[in-house]
């Protein structure tokens, strides 16, 4: 055999070992102990197409998380990111469930057509759902939300008193705050005066949604570079008034509250605030994660796209996450589920 011919097998065989190397690494990173199924809730305005995920390691009837998504369209397990924390809490031997929002994946209705009271209304739904399932145990009920579900689930917690827990990541309090908020969060090092200038146009808008300007005027206001939709100026001047304040008064279960120092999205500043003056010192839990994002991912990598984050998120779709994080949500989980 010719020394090429050997050395062209050699080159071959390193890239075989290195695919198959790639690939025992991928299927291992993202080997999560649960049981995905594919369930339909009647909702209150329609069916609610879902994925109920079950440990495999624990024996039922199982405790369940129910997942309230942040704000815009959403799968059932947002685009995989969901995945790494379902496991989380199946190692606490929950399972979870989510759904698709109104008008996402074939799912019947609009999510730009919904209250927060509307999907406050879904969650209480699916808490009813549980009970009709002999694999779930509908007396260890937990609620994880991020963002804009701020604005639902402590609606639900001050309404049913069957649920166990409630884990929040960096929640939304007050709508027209929050939206006052994200108008110089993500300036960076943006001059006082463009800082000052973007606040003032947000605060603009917040006013013209309160006194429930058509979109005609909105546009002719030309307070915004990229003007809002007219379906997303309607979802805004629906929910503008959304606050949780007095709700969260009203809460009366186990709750953790997470926050990244990051946030660009959420002043989890004012957010800490709000829980740390209502929601009674006993029940609540604060954790901060310095380095993290709104949706708890490394700082350094989750405004970044190029091949190496897309190669973490595909590969080791844990270590997006800040350190801590996962565990935090397993602890939590296991800490109420007597």
């Amino acid at each position: 055999m010719s020394r090429r011919r050997v050395v062209t097998l050699a080159a071959l065989g390193t890239v075989i070992a290195l695919a198959l190397g790639v690939t025992v690494w991928t299927l291992i990173a993202n080997d999560y102990g649960i049981h995905e199924e594919r369930v339909t809730i009647a909702g209150p305005r329609g069916e609610l197409h879902a994925d109920l995920v079950t440990p495999i390691e624990h024996d039922g009837p199982h405790g369940l998380v129910i997942f309230v998504h942040d704000d815009g369209p959403a799968d059932a397990d947002r685009g995989d990111q969901y995945k790494p924390l379902w496991d989380s809490f199946a190692k606490a031997g929950y399972a979870s469930l989510s759904w698709d929002k109104p008008g996402v994946d074939g799912a019947p209705g609009n999510w730009l057509d919904q209250s927060m009271h509307d999907r406050a209304a879904e969650v209480e739904a699916a808490i009813s759902w549980a009970y009709s399932r002999p694999d779930l145990d509908a007396t260890r009920i937990g609620l994880w939300g991020a963002g804009q579900a701020g604005l639902v689930i402590p609606e639900v917690l001050a309404r049913r008193h069957n649920v166990r827990f409630a884990t929040l990541v960096g929640p939304t309090v007050d709508w027209a705050r929050q939206t006052r908020f994200e108008a110089t969060a993500d300036l960076g090092d943006a001059s006082k005066p463009e800082v000052d200038a973007a606040a003032r146009a947000r605060a603009e808008r917040v006013r013209l949604l309160r006194d429930g300007a058509s979109h005609a005027d909105y546009l002719r206001a030309k307070v915004d570079a990229e003007p809002l939709t007219a379906t997303r100026w309607r979802f805004e001047e629906t929910n503008i008034g959304a606050d949780a304040t007095a709700d969260l008064g009203r809460i009366s279960v186990p709750t953790l509250l997470i926050l990244g120092g990051h946030d660009r999205v959420t002043d989890v500043d004012a957010t800490e605030k709000a829980y740390r003056t209502h929601v009674p010192a006993d029940l609540l839990t604060v954790k901060r994660f310095d380095d993290a994002t709104h949706r708890i991912t490394r700082n350094d990598i989750e405004y970044r796209d190029d091949l190496r984050v897309k190669a973490r998120e595909m590969f080791a779709p844990r270590t997006v996450y800040a350190p801590g994080y996962l565990d935090a949500l397993r602890v939590f989980a296991r800490r109420n589920s007597r």
